[in-house]
């Protein structure tokens, strides 16, 4: 006679069963801790299944290793595997169209989240109004034809900015007249040479001493351009 579902014979056959497949008295006991049983139990219980018929039992040594019993299990028929094959499938693809739906429904939720709250909309309105008011309001100070610059402060920009001007001018030559006296005879491929003591020219780095001095006196330039 089979133990009560409820006793802890019979809720270890039940998971011996349901495992079907070689178990020890710690995978047992380790899988049935939310019965509280204890391992003395659980091992009692083992040896009480397997003397009375219910399980099966090999000995490794000191080890035991129980098994459900195969004999207490239906085994299908062919007709029996066909139509399990068949419910099988049939599962298989209601799980692939949860799945798909499952995804649809995550993608919209990621949409949702990555729009912004109503709250946040009137924050960015506000800030948005607020740089638009600057904005007009630098414009209008600007038709209003309101100096910005002082005629002696813009003298003494353009000034400093020709003096800078002339100085570069003037150690790009001296420079240039240094480096043709020191490559002169130099069997070093130049610009091997120039890699080796780390120099840049001005149009390695963007620049060019040209268009800057054009900067001094634009007017001019496009006058002569004509």
């Amino acid at each position: 006679m089979p133990p009560k579902s409820d006793s802890v014979e019979g809720i270890v056959l039940g998971f011996v069963k349901e495992q079907n497949r070689p178990l020890n008295t710690q995978n047992v006991a380790d899988a049935l801790q939310k019965y509280n049983l204890k391992k003395t139990a659980v091992q009692k219980a083992l040896d009480t299944l397997a003397d009375n018929g219910q399980i099966s039992f090999k000995e490794y040594g000191k080890q035991k290793i129980y098994l459900a019993r195969q004999d207490h299990f239906k085994i299908p028929n062919n007709q029996e595997l066909d139509q399990m094959k068949k419910d099988n499938s049939k599962l298989q693809d209601e799980l692939g169209a949860q799945k798909k739906a499952i995804s649809e429904v995550e993608a919209e939720i990621r949409v949702l989240h990555s729009n912004m709250t109503l709250e946040e909309i009137q924050d960015k309105e506000a800030k948005l109004i607020g740089e638009v008011e600057e904005m007009e309001e630098k414009l209008s100070t600007l038709r209003s034809g309101v100096v910005l610059v002082k005629a002696e402060d813009k003298k003494v920009i353009e000034e400093t900015y020709a003096e800078k001007i002339n100085q570069w001018r003037k150690r790009k030559r001296i420079f240039k007249e240094l480096w043709d006296a020191i490559t002169e005879n130099s069997p070093k491929d130049l610009k091997e040479f120039k890699e080796e003591l780390g120099l840049e020219y001005d149009e390695d780095v963007g620049v060019s001493l040209q268009s800057c001095s054009e900067l001094i006196n634009p007017g001019k330039r496009r006058k002569t351009a004509r």
